[in-house]
């Protein structure tokens, strides 16, 4: 801890008043306060007298009034059949034999498009669902899911982009379909329409279990990374942080830049490290250098 310099003292205004008051040198009398300071309480045992600290005679603070407990649930609660059937799901992700891979992406022209579209109606989720189709047509190995009865990959000619929703009682995955053949405000308002009736429980079921791919974006909630189970029959999903400002060097100055956390998750069995990190790859692609694709 501090502690003062040989030869120099310091005393509360109490100590030198009591001090004065007594007929103390200050210099003979050894400081419990912080740092070795003298305290009035020093000073009178000094003194030799009774010790009467102004925390002692001092009135008690008054208590603070006890925090109100709120009202917390307790006890079992069954599942509702959603909450039920995102149970048995989760279980069924735990066959798949799955992997992660993740990488950072600069968002400054995605950010730069998506504020000259919204005006327009158009949303995030739509144009991170267009710029994942377009790059699955790369990469149809991540668009496809293994089979285990059969021990073959089932590929997709189709892409359709599911994207994950919490709703009230729980999860569901509204699909995009033919994703990567849709023009970004068509696609979002089927994006609209089909996050209505999520929330309103009127998606029919093609319209949430036709996905041939996942997207999961918890970046709202102000989340900058994490990684997603894999859906059963699926082979991949891709977890989407948020965009953080960071610093980094370009053209030998430092430059603040915004950048997002994505993960993929796949399924081993059939999708390989090299495949997922050239998938990410290609994405970051068209995130960072290529824009214009997604609104086509």
């Amino acid at each position: 801890g501090f502690t003062l310099p040989a030869g120099v003292v310091s005393a509360t205004p109490q100590a030198k008043k009591a001090a004065k008051q007594n007929g103390i040198d200050l210099k003979s009398v050894s400081g419990t306060g912080l740092g070795g300071r003298i305290t009035v309480d020093d000073v009178l045992a000094a003194a030799g007298k009774p010790i009467e600290s102004v925390s002692k005679g001092s009135a008690p603070a008054a208590s603070a009034p006890a925090r109100e407990s709120p009202e917390l649930p307790d006890g079992a609660v069954p599942l509702s059949g959603m909450q039920s059937a995102v149970a048995k799901n989760m279980m069924a992700t735990m066959e798949s034999p799955s992997f992660q891979v993740s990488r950072s992406i600069t968002t400054t022209k995605f950010d730069e498009l998506y504020a000259s579209l919204k005006p327009k109606g158009v949303t995030v989720s739509a144009l991170l669902s267009k710029a994942v189709a377009l790059t699955l047509e790369k990469h149809p190995i991540v668009n496809a899911h293994y089979d285990k009865a059969t021990n073959s990959i089932v590929y997709h000619k189709n892409i359709n982009v599911a994207n994950a929703v919490a709703i009230d009682g729980g999860l569901i995955t509204p699909v995009l379909q033919n994703c990567n053949l849709m023009d970004i405000l068509s696609l979002s308002a089927s994006w609209r329409d089909l996050v209505g009736k999520a929330k309103g429980g009127t998606l029919s079921p093609e319209e949430y279990n036709s996905g041939t791919f996942t997207v999961s974006n918890l970046g709202m909630f102000g989340v900058s990374s994490f990684g997603s189970l894999l859906p059963a029959g699926s082979g991949a999903i891709l977890a989407i942080g948020g965009a953080n400002p960071t610093v980094e060097v370009q053209g030998g100055k430092a430059v603040e830049v915004k950048k997002m956390e994505v993960t993929l998750t796949a399924d081993h069995r059939h999708i390989y490290g090299a495949d997922a990190a050239l998938f990410l790859k290609d994405l970051a692609d068209i995130l960072e250098n290529n824009v214009a694709e997604i609104v086509l």
